[in-house]
């Protein structure tokens, strides 16, 4: 029996994240993601109006086309997490598929969101949470587990096959992190007993591994310490006070909320993408919010809850998306007094996210940061850790796992070269047992 790992998108772009195993007769879809750079979309816009033709064509999913020359059965479409970059096309291409829809509860309660605003495709597929640690018969011959992660989402998890012709670990995304408040650490342990069960391949994400000066990714408990120290004078001042993040970074957000409780100040969060990402995340009891805190997502109530921060400043803390610079979100319009809040001379304003690397972020950060520093704002960058492992993390997983082969994913070329190099240093080799895809592109294993 045959394995075969089809590489559909996320091979050569950070983003757009799908692969395809074909292990005898069966196939199991791991993600569905977006390529947020290839279209004008950020944390709060939506794409449920658009054809999935028109979408491919534009480079914005995956182009799954090519499945129609695999032979075979769909058993299942996994996901690993929750970003959009992994499961923001599965109202778009899930439908093709009869098979269900698997992830861990926080991830599936996401997927059923984006599922319910599609406007263009009735998606029927069942969905089927399952926690970290478990399992699930997907076939006569293939059985699913899910071994604990750590990312910059909840309930991040590794999805493993276990096969009749070996074990294939789905390693996208994740970071080493023993000190996360609402999630457990990575399942080292039995990262450990899969390599010594034996791995015939490991699929895994590169964000980091261009990245020869970090290498190894720091907690979010240092990301905690940062912001303390950063927000502890603004909150005692008179001024206005902004944090922006990443709505999807429940970590952050319990961390901002944690610091803001014994504060005079009201913590607002605000924007429909916060409120879909906390909503769900209190729904669960992942996120739990201090009484004096309040999530607003509709426009009418963001801008209700603006009018009474404009009035007092010192009484409100604003948590806001928009680090991006993003014309349309919340902060580049506080920033550009397209909102009842305006910023004034000597508020301060906390960036608790990077730049995501690309030259139109660039440009929109540096528009905002412009238009802030014009109105006054102390301004406070970098207040972050990275969610995704370092060069030396990689190596511990690799000798944790020992896997016989090695194919790189989510990232473009370099990244995944950059990764061949390193896995190079412990023994492996480019064009034997290191399998650089590009997409559409198919790798064949015998089982050995």
């Amino acid at each position: 029996m045959t394995v075969e790992v089809i590489a559909i998108g996320g091979y050569e772009e950070v983003g757009k994240n799908m692969t395809a195993v074909k292990v005898g007769e069966d196939v199991i879809i791991f993600d569905m993601g977006i390529h947020l750079d290839r279209i004008s979309i950020h944390e709060d816009t939506d794409i449920d109006r658009m054809h999935s033709l028109d979408l491919i064509e534009r480079g914005v999913i995956p182009d799954d086309t090519i499945m129609k020359d695999v032979d075979g059965k769909v058993k299942g479409i996994v996901f690993s997490h929750g970003h959009l970059d992994h499961i923001g096309a599965v109202a778009k291409l899930a439908h093709r598929y009869d098979a269900p829809i698997i992830g861990t509860p926080y991830t599936t309660a996401l997927i059923e969101k984006q599922i319910k605003g599609e406007r263009k495709f009735k998606v029927n597929n069942p969905i089927r949470p399952l926690n970290p640690g478990s399992k699930i018969k997907l076939s006569k011959d293939i059985t699913l587990e899910f071994v604990q992660s750590t990312h910059s989402i909840p309930q991040a998890v590794f999805p493993v096959l276990h096969t009749n012709e070996g074990i294939i670990v789905y390693a996208l995304d994740f970071k080493f992190d023993n000190h996360q408040k609402v999630s457990p650490p990575p399942d080292y342990n039995r990262l450990r007993e899969l390599g010594r069960k034996g791995v015939l391949a490991l699929i895994v994400e590169t964000t980091n591994a261009i990245n020869y000066t970090e290498t190894r990714t720091y907690s979010e408990k240092v990301a905690r310490i940062i912001l303390e120290d950063l927000m502890r004078e603004p909150l005692k001042a008179k001024e206005g006070m902004i944090v922006t993040t990443f709505s999807s970074h429940i970590e952050r957000i319990q961390t901002i909320a944690d610091i803001a409780k014994d504060s005079d100040r009201e913590i607002l969060f605000l924007g429909r993408s916060m409120e879909r990402f906390c909503g769900i995340a209190q729904n669960l009891g992942i996120l739990k919010l201090p009484a004096n805190a309040y999530v607003y997502g509709s426009p009418k109530a963001v801008n209700k809850a603006l009018m009474k921060a404009e009035d007092d400043r010192d009484k409100f803390l604003l948590v806001t998306t928009g680090h991006q610079g993003e014309p349309d979100a919340l902060l580049p319009r506080i920033a550009s007094g397209r909102t009842p809040f305006n910023v004034k001379k000597g508020d301060n304003v906390i960036f608790s996210a990077p730049i995501i690397p690309n030259p139109t972020n660039a440009a929109n950060r540096h528009i905002l940061e412009s238009k802030l520093k014009a109105n006054g704002a102390r301004i406070y960058a970098n207040a972050h850790v990275s969610g995704h492992a370092g060069r030396e993390d990689h190596r511990d997983f690799l000798r944790m796992l020992k896997p016989k082969h090695i194919i790189p994913a989510h990232g473009e070329l370099e990244m995944l070269v950059a990764y061949g190099e390193l896995a190079e240093e412990e023994g492996y080799r480019i064009g034997n047992n290191i399998h650089i895809l590009r997409n559409a592109q198919a790798q064949v294993f015998n089982g050995h």
